[in-house]
């Protein structure tokens, strides 16, 4: 949920660092120039997903990413698949981090890993970087790399990167709703309210998907980098975990969903937080009309697909939030999620009821 490459580094939190001296020693053996010299370690401080670790050793600085702690989903965090992903897809969208090692030997730190290239520039999260100068054209040509850079990726041929099997495009939409129907009933703590009439409304209005493109499936600017010297340049795309074969609308509305605007309600800003509530930014409307243009497709009514990607991000809090609950994680920052999926179930409802988008 949360790009890596943002400028939050700090030490290993609590019950996450890992064997170093083993890793080190595989880095050693299967990397021809891994140097022999002191290992330094931190960790990307943000995010609530998987963990990733900033790797210094002499000269060489990389990144390594593992699963998540505690029981995870069945086919979740899959360090092997979101691997071949990005080793694929480079050549055709270089904004994906280069790989360089993939290790499923799990007695090495005992979960799968993989190494990629570290990219410097830019992440905007939930504050503008402090060395930043904010001003409303840069916001501007922030908004148009930001919608630019999804509509290249939609338009990658997926079969000519070698991604023909990556995924089934065909039922991807109803897969996804029972999947994460699912994933909530398993991860359940609370009663939510909204949750058995909004998950009857999405198995009773699925969409027909028109194609099908590489999709991110968690799009959004905090999952993004920018170049320093040019900021409306992408240099970077992050957190691949979620990426899928299926209908690009999916990706656009996830990608709007985390697009805050100053009118949104306040519980969903909160749970949300994004600076495209910022003076500048442009607003959905405009986002749409911006990748409509630069994809020359027409955009149909998009409410089931917004609906579900509030529906969709509450779950995946819902997670994060029960292996807090059951003492899996000490994360503290998990002990309020239980209020953001209760405002995220509501505004999945008010879509619904609404047709708003």
């Amino acid at each position: 949920m949360k790009s890596h490459e943002s400028d939050v580094i700090s030490v290993v939190r609590e019950g996450e660092d890992f064997n170093r001296e083993a890793f080190h020693s595989y880095l050693f053996k299967h990397l021809n120039w891994w140097p022999n010299e002191p290992l330094e370690v931190t960790q990307f401080s943000a995010g609530y997903s998987n963990l990733t670790y900033l790797i210094r050793c002499g000269e060489a600085e990389v990144v390594m990413r593992r699963p998540p702690l505690g029981p995870l989903p069945p086919k979740a965090h899959d360090m092997k698949r979101e691997f071949s992903l990005l080793e694929k897809l480079y050549p055709a969208f270089p904004y994906v981090p280069k790989t360089y090692l993939l290790c499923e030997d799990k007695s090495i730190i005992g979960v799968p890993f993989y190494i990629m290239e570290r990219k410097e520039g830019y992440v905007f999260d939930a504050k503008f970087p402090p060395d930043f100068t904010v001003t409303d054209e840069k916001c501007k040509q922030i908004s148009y790399a930001a919608v630019d850079t999804l509509a290249q990726l939609h338009q990658i041929d997926y079969k000519d990167v070698g991604l023909e099997n990556f995924g089934r495009p065909e039922g991807f939409i109803e897969r996804q709703v029972h999947n994460w129907i699912n994933r909530y009933e398993r991860s359940k703590t609370h009663d939510i309210p909204y949750f058995d009439k909004i998950g009857k409304w999405f198995t009773e209005n699925i969409p027909s998907s028109q194609r099908a493109t590489v999709i991110h499936n968690d799009y959004k600017l905090n999952n993004m980098m920018f170049s320093k010297q040019n900021v409306g340049k992408v240099v970077g795309v992050f957190d691949w975990e979620l990426a899928a074969i299926a209908d690009p609308l999916f990706d656009l509305a996830a990608a709007l969903g985390y697009w805050t605007q100053p009118n949104d309600w306040e519980t969903v800003k909160q749970s949300l937080p994004s600076l495209t509530t910022s003076p500048g930014f442009i607003t959905r409307d405009e986002y749409i009309h911006r990748y409509s243009l630069k994809t020359g497709q027409d955009i149909p009514p998009l409410h089931f697909y917004m609906a579900f990607t509030y529906f969709k991000v509450a779950v995946v809090m819902q997670q994060i939030y029960y292996r807090w609950f059951n003492g899996q994680t000490k994360d503290s920052r998990f002990a309020t999620l239980d209020q953001s999926i209760k405002s995220l179930m509501e505004y999945s409802n008010e879509i619904i009821e609404t047709k708003k988008f």
